[in-house]
């Protein structure tokens, strides 16, 4: 008898071990990949239950909690004291259209799934107390003061402006027009769906700062440029003749300016003149091929990093039949024409900033983020990112030297209308050619900060649908965002 009575203990407490373990288990590991699974309707009902951890900049709120009573159940439900001005980064939680943003890639955090061991135990016997789980907080690094500037700066053009902080890799700014308000997406998304804006479709909740691909045009001078110095051929006092054109492919290739051929020239006052024929000519003599390693070096040809979804950033490069496209051989691609931004080039201003950020930086590409840290709810910082170089894009001395021709762009050529009295500022125009009559796709990038001191901004404007040229549309909305950021001293 007694034997029987201890099998049966024993199996009793087989099964309470077992019990305690799966418990265990769904309740602390296999929490956050529930949490994410958007096509789960009973999880993403009772995640309701939760007081979701605020979205913040470094003093205001950007996403919040407001409470409801359903059926006797406290719920929360998301706000955006912001509304658009935000939108594309924040993103949105709702309980019709599940997420986007950083609601959808820091949900763990927000909902306090991504915690250790002995936090989710407490968390669970909290739960069992009656007590609402509450999530931790993420503090941005957005400029608030920069980012309104910006939309300001924009209206109803569509386009993006993107702003790093070359030292850090710090996302400063990250504006996609036309914007929406995230307030909307639940209840009452058929006037996000009316939005317009001065090009079709308007398309408001794409993030053209980071999902947006556009022919980079001249502004990818600067990665030829990068590429040519690196390799040892030419340097800044490299001369060329250009008759105003190049042949490449039997074809003849203008310059932006068809009415002034430079004749001699060397390849700094190329680059601050924008000279298609003096690019055409390097990218025929490098190849395709040298040129793109140079640039996957910068980023393309990977998913920039960010701590929004994947699926809201995409990767640059040469694009084929809406694929990313890294040819093999060098005469599959026309090097003259994609040496200045043209052919089948396909980027986005994330990615261009990028560029910029490294040759303000020295030729080092730090690592983007947008957390600054993670606070839980006791206030404690549970983590805090730290800046990270990714990859050295260029020579110390080619990172200066294509520094200099850029500053020069903007103090006597294609960019004097990003001029800052007191800044130092470099600078590269764009204007790519659409295959559409007089409507052009146009471009700013540039890098900047106090006279004598590092860079502490570099900066990517794109506007669709121009019928003049980067300096003159884009390059003015740099300047005022950069203005916004060195007032406010948040990248100091």
């Amino acid at each position: 008898m007694n034997r029987r009575i201890a099998r049966v203990a024993g199996v009793a407490m087989g099964l309470l071990v077992v019990l305690v373990a799966a418990t265990t288990y769904w309740q602390t590991w296999a929490r956050p990949s529930l949490a994410d699974r958007q096509d789960n309707e009973i999880q993403r009902v009772a995640q309701f239950e939760i007081k979701r951890g605020p979205i913040l900049d470094e003093g205001r709120v950007l996403a919040r909690n407001r409470e409801r009573d359903v059926a006797g159940r406290t719920l929360y439900f998301r706000r955006y004291p912001q509304g658009g001005l935000t939108a594309h980064v924040v993103g949105y939680s709702t309980a019709g259209r599940a997420r986007a943003g950083l609601e959808q890639s820091m949900n763990g955090v927000l909902t306090g799934a991504d915690r250790d061991l002995g936090s989710l135990v407490q968390q669970s016997l909290d739960e069992l107390g009656g007590k609402p789980i509450v999530g931790d907080t993420v503090v941005t690094t957005i400029d608030l003061d920069a980012q309104r500037v910006a939309y300001e700066q924009l209206g109803r053009q569509c386009g993006a402006v993107v702003a790093l902080d070359p030292r850090t890799g710090r996302l400063l700014v990250m504006a996609s027009s036309p914007t929406y308000d995230p307030n909307l997406v639940e209840e009452r998304f058929g006037e996000i769906e009316a939005i317009t804006a001065d090009c079709a479709p308007a398309a408001p909740l794409i993030n053209r700062g980071s999902a947006g691909l556009y022919p980079p045009g001249s502004t990818f001078k600067v990665v030829t440029a990068a590429s040519a110095l690196d390799s040892g051929d030419y340097e800044p006092g490299s001369t060329f003749y250009d008759p105003g054109y190049c042949i490449a492919y039997g074809k003849r290739v203008n310059n932006f300016d068809t009415s002034r051929p430079f004749g001699n020239i060397d390849l700094a006052t190329a680059l601050q003149y924008s000279v298609n024929s003096v690019f055409c000519t390097i990218g025929q003599r490098l190849g395709a091929r040298k040129i793109l390693r140079t640039a996957e070096r910068f980023g393309f040809y990977e998913r920039p990093p960010l701590e929004t979804p994947a699926g809201e950033r995409m990767p640059s490069g040469l694009y084929r039949d809406g694929d990313l496209w890294l040819p093999e051989r060098n005469d599959a691609v026309d090097a003259g024409r994609m040496a200045f931004g043209q052919e089948r080039l396909l980027v986005t201003p994330l990615q261009m900033a990028m560029v910029a950020a490294a040759i303000g930086n020295g030729g080092l590409q730090r690592r983007n983020y947008v957390v600054e840290k993670i606070v839980s709810p006791s206030g404690k910082t549970t983590s805090r990112t730290k800046p990270e170089v990714v990859e050295r894009a260029v020579k110390p001395t080619t990172a200066r030297d294509i520094q200099e021709m850029m500053v020069r762009a903007v103090a006597a050529g294609t960019g004097t209308a990003a001029q800052i009295a007191g800044y130092r500022v470099g600078g590269k125009t764009g204007t790519a050619e659409t295959g559409v009559e007089g409507r052009n796709t146009t471009w700013f990038i540039a890098f900047g900060g106090p006279e004598g001191k590092r860079a502490n901004v570099a900066i990517a404007v794109v506007l669709e649908n121009q019928a003049s040229t980067g300096g003159a549309t884009a390059a003015p909305i740099a300047r005022a965002v950069m203005q916004a950021l060195f007032a406010s001293g948040a990248n100091t």
